[in-house]
């Protein structure tokens, strides 16, 4: 059986994004790594590993800021 695992999402803020995802949507943090100092790896999914996930990565150049929102 095929399933998606993991779904990159460009974001402004990583902190404002975990709130989002957590509070709003109920999501659980699955991980918050720094990979830099201006990168992490975020992690968020509807449960613990059930479902696809959401890596959530933050907008590092004016490009992928113009994307934040408008990713389909």
């Amino acid at each position: 059986m095929r399933q998606l695992a993991m779904i990159s999402l460009v974001v402004r803020d990583y902190d404002e994004a975990i709130d989002f995802y957590t509070k709003a949507m109920r999501f659980e943090l699955i991980e918050d790594a720094p990979l830099s100092p201006t990168k992490r790896w975020v992690v968020v999914a509807p449960g613990k590993r059930n479902g696809a996930c959401l890596l959530l990565a933050k907008a590092a150049s004016p490009e992928q800021q113009a994307a934040i929102g408008n990713q389909t």
